[in-house]
């Protein structure tokens, strides 16, 4: 007998949750950076073994929404957790977590009533053993998950994490074919790892205003041409993109290539362009034209 189902990975922001899927697929597929709220969409990594198969939701943090698009990465979370087989709940040893955050995990577990939780206590190379304990306390005790100390980063405690992972899911036959690893097309992993170097090479608030979308792919072709547009909520924020005669969007380039590149296993030719789409994250319309699903006030509380 198989077993096969959707495990959804939930928390706080900056958690570990995209590291920590990358460390069980065993692959990049949800990019990672140093800054908070990285995650803007759902990512689905797949793991199958003879045996067993695991459909990983990457999530975005459970935060408490500012705006539309936040509204759209909240509505993400809460419909992975509503289709979740498990629930694997990413807890940040390093930083701990306030009253005010352990409510809105324990909020948001509520849109998964009956769902095996098991509890990942992240980052525990770089936390006081004290606190890793009490973590682990608080999500025995409350949250009723089986915790397990882990580094999404340097792998410790994955291996074990990964098999428990594994005897939750329920029995049943696979769901994807047995050599895919992720359900998204390659345009979206393209897009996002050109979004990630901008979080890299940007500050401020310009990561946050900065959405990619791939709007040619050409592979049939050597080098593979590759046209992406990267959509600004500012003019402001265009000039600093684009830089000085250029040289900004072209060191974007620069780098952004050279990680497609790796992806697809061939050259790349990346063609960017910056456009100016005005206060995006704060309309209906942009985040649809975007991809972006925005769920109605009233289901966020129906979900929540």
């Amino acid at each position: 007998m198989t077993r096969s189902g959707y495990v959804a990975l939930v928390g706080r922001p900056n958690a570990g949750k995209s590291t920590l899927m990358n460390a069980l697929v065993g692959d990049k597929l949800s990019i990672v950076t140093p800054k908070a709220q990285t995650t803007w969409q759902r990512v689905t990594g797949i793991l199958t073994t003879d045996t067993s198969q695991a459909i990983f939701l990457d999530t975005p943090g459970l935060l408490e929404v500012k705006d539309l698009l936040q509204r759209s990465m909240l509505g993400a979370a809460l419909e992975a957790l509503a289709e979740a087989d498990v629930v694997l709940v990413v807890l940040d040893a390093e930083r701990g977590l306030s009253d005010r955050a352990k409510n809105t995990v324990r909020q948001a577990l509520e849109s998964a009533p009956g769902v095996p939780v098991l509890a990942a206590v992240n980052k525990i190379d770089l936390a006081p053993a004290s606190d890793t304990e009490a973590l682990e306390r608080w999500a025995r005790e409350v949250l009723d998950a089986d915790a397990y100390r882990i580094s999404a980063l340097s792998g410790e405690g994955v291996a074990t994490l990964g098999q428990a992972l594994d005897d939750a899911l329920p029995e049943g036959p696979f769901l994807y074919p047995a050599d895919e690893i992720a359900s998204q097309p390659v345009r979206f992993f393209v897009a996002e790892l050109v979004r990630e170097t901008v979080f890299e090479q940007f500050r401020e608030e310009i990561p946050y205003s900065v959405f990619v979308q791939v709007e040619e792919f050409r592979e049939h072709q050597d080098p593979v041409y590759i046209g992406a547009t990267v959509h600004v909520e500012r003019n402001s924020q265009k000039r600093i993109l684009i830089g000085d005669k250029g040289r900004a969007v072209k060191e974007l380039g620069q780098s952004a290539r050279r990680k497609i590149e790796a992806l697809l296993d061939h050259p790349v030719y990346l063609d960017l362009w910056v456009k100016h789409l005005p206060n995006w994250r704060r309309k209906r319309t942009h985040l649809k034209k975007l991809g972006f699903k925005v769920p109605d006030d009233h289901e966020l509380v129906a979900r929540s």
